[in-house]
């Protein structure tokens, strides 16, 4: 079943052209791959289908009343409203399905709109939709359900926003870069569940064993034209070699053909027969086939590394906690030359706050770091470059001089330090602000080497880039003789330039484990399992209930709701009453409490009350 028909689409910016006349389809049950250089327009096209665009021609056309999500890098999210409001609040139908099954109970004469009302929360698995998208924020670590989204940092607001998606069931999910922000876990969960659920998918990602394990088709955009390629991420990469080779073998007898056919050209007198009029159009073809050149410019990669000393970077037993939050408590290590280290853990473990110590961006509790006279660090973080408005990409190299040195006493300009990342003269004039994620990634990656670091240390590298500049990175990092500290979810980068693991477990715990993230996690995979979750009986069983019980589903929220509250409040009531015994307050504090105090009792009161009506209203339809 055919979802989504793109038919010769263009889309250019000014006189940058993207792509033009492209098309091709999505059907139903295709996980789709879109693969692509940087700057290339992957984010436009995404934008397009998305409907957030509009291509300059051609056009798109949706199956009617297909469900589509968008997955944007960038999220709009209400800052205002809670996480719990935010999915309260998005456009998924079950909600409607939910308020027409509230408007039925406050008419049960109706028993037709009441049957048609509660056939459709069965359609949609309404009854338990409370349970799954606490179950789905949970995995995503946003299990605060009460903190405003103004308050959650970037990586928060994606994986929100992924909760979304995810949640309103769509035919079509279009995604840019789900893997972003994502610990190793959730990525490993979110596998899971696209290989589970007959879900269609497009989406953008340079994790590739994410393409790998999830996509049943890739799609190339190269040098303005689009492959299909019909399996995962390896079949793809084999099935394109093998086109590249063709490609190269056309244009090499194209050259010959060309050359035969231009001595044919310069001996014929003027006089053109119809014939030779014709041959002449055809040479034009065979011209331009010739002349055809592919742009597959790799970004090059070179330090002037001073040599590291015998001592390199020691960290004697540090420690860092926020509050009551332990981080790493008395870690010893001292890094070795050469050492290649990667570093993986949960969100929120500590790891990019041990960069900063280590660093010195940021101090610890306890302990102290050690740094080499030698030690030159090249730190990429994860914030990238700081754009300062109205500052063109030359003038960012230019701050570190016009001429930058390399091996061997060589030296190269600025401009031309910026063609070996692939900005070419025209492009380094345009401004910082105006480039792609992935370009002004690559820029920030040419300022940190510029440094010319000997210990590099890199926080998420891999975000945003695309596959064939991380080919190039992972290329050099192999042949990169000083230190090496990566973070990264993209487990195929880790897998192939770290030697062993600083695992960050929580609670204070890092564990130096010798090996990869493949090494690593088989690891974990032979250990005793973990212990199963609770009884799936212990859990709300809306469908189950409902028949039975006359409250509404706001009801039932309520009812659960004020359980909690009471038992605050009574915490709060005593904790306030203990302290009448020990505090020394004078009269007027004593009065201020004793009213805050009364003020409890009244609130306990009540929700007591309205919790007693809501549970008598319950046990009397049992």
């Amino acid at each position: 079943m055919n979802y989504v028909s793109v038919e010769n689409i263009s889309k250019s910016y000014g006189e940058r052209v993207l792509f033009t006349d492209i098309s091709f389809g999505i059907n139903a049950g295709q996980k789709i791959g879109f693969v692509a250089k940087n700057g290339t327009g992957k984010t436009s096209l995404l934008n397009i289908l998305s409907g957030a665009d509009t291509p300059d021609t051609g056009e798109v056309i949706y199956r009617k009343n297909l469900r589509v999500s968008f997955l944007d890098q960038e999220p709009n999210l209400d800052p205002k409203l809670s996480v719990e409001e935010t999915i309260l609040a998005s456009d998924n139908p079950v909600l409607s399905v939910i308020a027409r099954y509230e408007k039925a109970l406050q008419h049960p004469d109706d028993t037709e709109a009441y049957q048609a009302a509660f056939d459709a929360m069965d359609a949609h698995r309404a009854w338990d939709f409370e349970t799954r998208y606490k179950q789905v924020l949970f995995q995503l670590k946003l299990d605060q359900l009460d903190q405003k989204v103004a308050n959650l940092s970037g990586g928060q607001k994606k994986r929100l926003a992924l909760a979304i998606a995810l949640l309103t069931q769509p035919d079509l999910l279009i995604m840019d870069e789900p893997t972003n922000h994502l610990d190793l876990e959730m990525i490993e969960w979110l596998e899971a569940l696209f290989a589970k659920e007959a879900l269609t998918l497009f989406m953008v990602t340079h994790d590739r064993y994410f393409l790998e394990r999830v996509c049943n088709e890739i799609v190339e955009l190269d040098q303005g034209n689009l492959y299909s390629y019909k399996g995962n991420y390896s079949y793809y990469l084999e099935k394109r070699e093998a086109r590249l080779e063709v490609d190269a073998t056309e244009t090499a007898k194209a050259k010959q053909l060309y050359k035969s056919e231009l001595n044919w050209i310069r001996r014929q007198p003027k006089a053109r027969t119809t014939k030779s009029k014709s041959r002449i159009d055809d040479f034009q073809e065979i011209k331009a086939r010739a002349y055809q050149r592919r742009k597959d410019h790799e970004v090059q990669l070179e330090l002037n590394m001073e040599r590291l000393g015998t001592k390199t970077v020691e960290l004697h037993n540090i420690s860092k906690s926020f509050g009551e939050k332990e981080l790493f408590e008395n870690f010893d290590y001292n890094f070795k030359r050469g050492e290649r280290v990667g570093i993986i853990g949960k969100n929120g473990t500590g790891k990019s706050t041990f960069l900063n110590i280590l660093t010195g961006s940021l101090q610890p509790d306890t302990g102290k770091v050690v740094i080499g006279e030698t030690v030159q660090f090249g730190y990429y973080t994860q914030k990238g470059i700081a754009m300062k408005p109205g500052q063109k990409v030359i003038e960012v190299v230019r701050e570190f001089g016009d001429y930058i040195p390399l091996k061997k006493g060589r030296q190269i300009s600025a401009a031309q330090l910026l063609e070996r990342f692939l900005f070419d003269r025209k492009k380094q004039y345009d401004y910082v602000e105006k480039l792609s994620g992935g370009e002004r990634k690559r820029l920030y990656l040419c300022t940190v080497l510029i440094k010319n670091p000997n210990f590099l240390i890199l926080d998420e590298p891999t975000n945003d880039l695309d596959i064939v500049t991380l080919n190039v990175l992972e290329r050099f990092l192999l042949d990169f003789p000083g230190c090496l500290l990566v973070v990264s979810h993209d487990r195929y980068f880790m897998d192939k330039i770290v030697d062993h693991l600083f695992v960050f477990r929580g609670k204070g715990v890092i564990d130096d484990f010798p090996g990869n993230y493949s090494d690593f996690r088989a690891y974990e995979n032979s250990q005793d399992p973990t212990p199963t979750e609770k009884d799936s009986s212990s859990k709300t069983d809306w469908k189950k209930d409902r028949p039975k019980a006359t409250l509404s589903y706001s009801e039932q929220k309520e009812y659960q709701k004020l359980e909690k509250e009471i038992a605050k409040l009574e915490t709060e009531k005593e904790t306030l009453q203990n302290k009448f015994a020990t505090e020394n307050w004078d009269g007027e504090e004593i009065d201020t409490q004793s009213q805050n105090l009364q003020e409890i009792i009244d609130a306990i009161d009540t929700k007591t009350e309205r919790w007693f009506e809501l549970s008598a209203k319950l046990e009397g339809s049992l």
